[in-house]
């Protein structure tokens, strides 16, 4: 595709020998066959629409294309873009004076399968093959819906490497021009983990799933051995009817609720550690490092754990089997003479637990909600971290309080131990009883007040060590809080 005005072309490998470029006669941006030097059947229709944002968010015209030689394409413009797959560069190799000092930039995405099998870069096999010309890899990671849509509707940053920087930086003036944030990743080396971004399948979610769905068996298999499997043993008592809706929603406010206290609980090592350690100028172990980056992860699936409790929840009494038992029970309450049945203490504790828990999803809400960049972008540093630490604390304190008020004098009565085994909330509490205990003990003025001097730089005596360059020791200065 070639833009007049000497100024940007593309090289797409559509047809042998052809590229695309500006024609007066198109209509709307789409590619008509008699506007085209040489067609091959109908061609597709861009995937760059006829409008794009400008710099200011405003809707520009677009020049519009034809089909044409390579050889004319690649004439006039300072920048194209290399549209085409790897095994495709050679087929340039015939332009190489012509291509001469223009800037080069290759857009190509390799299979996960070719990014093993090749241990260099498409980049910079097409650098190799072209060592005249200026090598600049960008606008990889768009996708053809950003294309189309604007920036504004996807992912904005474009990651752009190179080792010239004139060409470098005039690919990143022309991304935000186009509406994107560039990203300079340095030189041409940086271009394999560039074309591994879009190879990556959600990279950040993959602990936080696995820890989700252990948690979900783990939970699950203990409340079908307690509410299913012991009944049918002991009692010879048929309730595997409450595996698909009964069992999942005993173990989903479990999984929440464990999953958001194992959000806070880093912050409570980190802060034991800086209290431990008397500096923050000392790196957190790797383990306890990699958990601090995956809580905005693992506190998104605690609200989506929680989010599918509550619909499974409202769900319950269309059950036919609740129907049936609601009958049951009238049945035995008429046979029994009873016309007034009304447990006061059971009446209270069932109005406090459920308004407990609309307050606790309430508040994992903000916290979702707060967790997108379009929202988390919107917010000062300040106002960020009460949302996410001090509501997030209340969040975990009310949730504390649901489970406790569901749970109620259950925990001290022997017929709830089936199989020996404790009620699955007894479990649940024991990681949020000590965040929340950690977090009180904190507060207290011999804990808030050294915790405080650390985090505004000081150290104790000794706390770090300084080597001379020839010696090799681990230790550095280095900080991360």
């Amino acid at each position: 595709m070639h833009m007049e005005g000497g100024q940007l072309g593309s090289l797409v490998s559509r047809a042998p020998g052809l590229s695309y470029e500006k024609s007066q006669d198109m209509e709307d941006g789409a590619f008509h066959p008699q506007s085209a030097t040489k067609t091959s059947g109908e061609m597709d229709k861009p995937l760059i629409s006829h409008q794009l944002m400008d710099s200011d968010g405003n809707l520009a015209e677009v020049p519009t294309a034809r089909v044409t030689f390579q050889e004319e394409a690649v004439g006039s413009p300072e920048v194209i873009f290399v549209a085409m797959f790897r095994e495709h560069y050679s087929t340039l190799c015939s332009l190489s004076d012509q291509l001469a000092g223009k800037i080069l930039v290759d857009v190509s995405n390799p299979t996960e399968q070719e990014h093993l099998q090749h241990r260099e870069s498409n980049a910079e096999y097409l650098a190799s093959l072209f060592p005249t010309c200026p090598v600049v890899k960008a606008f990889n990671v768009i996708s053809a819906w950003t294309l189309q849509s604007g920036p504004r509707d996807g992912n904005r940053q474009v990651p752009v490497c190179s080792d010239q920087p004139e060409a470098k930086r005039a690919v990143l003036e022309m991304a935000q021009a186009m509406g994107f944030t560039p990203v300079d990743m340095g030189s041409l080396a940086s271009a394999r983990e560039v074309e591994a971004m879009p190879l990556r399948l959600l990279p950040g979610w993959k602990v936080p799933a696995l820890l989700a769905l252990g948690l979900f068996i783990f939970f699950y298999t203990y409340n079908f051995v307690r509410d299913v499997l012991q009944p049918y043993l002991q009692e010879d008592k048929n309730k595997f009817y409450k595996l698909p809706v009964s069992v999942v929603n005993m173990t989903l406010p479990c999984v929440a609720y464990v999953l958001l206290s194992l959000v806070y609980l880093p912050g409570v090592l980190a802060a034991a550690l800086q209290l431990h350690r008397g500096t923050k100028y000392r790196r957190f172990p790797d383990w306890l490092d990699h958990w601090l980056q995956h809580r905005k992860q693992i506190g998104l699936l605690s609200f989506f754990c929680a989010a599918l409790h509550a619909l499974y929840s409202l769900c319950l009494p269309l059950r036919r089997s609740h129907r049936y038992e609601l009958v049951n029970l009238v049945i035995k309450q008429v046979s029994a003479n009873k016309s007034h049945l009304w447990v006061e203490e059971e009446v209270w504790r069932m109005e406090i637990y459920l308004s407990l828990g609309v307050l606790a999803l309430g508040t994992l809400s903000l916290l979702a909600v707060t967790s997108l960049p379009s929202i988390a972008n919107s917010l000062n540093w300040r106002e960020f971290t009460f949302v996410q630490s001090t509501l997030g604390f209340v969040g975990l304190v009310l949730s504390t309080l649901h489970t406790l008020t569901y749970g109620w004098t259950r925990a001290f009565e022997e017929s709830r131990y089936k199989f020996y085994l404790p009620p699955t909330f007894t479990l649940t509490l024991l990681v949020p009883c000590v965040v929340i205990l950690a977090k009180v003990l904190f507060l207290l003025p011999c804990f808030s007040r050294r915790l405080y001097k650390i985090r505004r730089g000081w150290e104790k005596e000794g706390a770090i060590k300084f080597t001379l360059p020839g010696d090799h020791a681990l230790a550095q200065k280095t900080s991360h809080v």
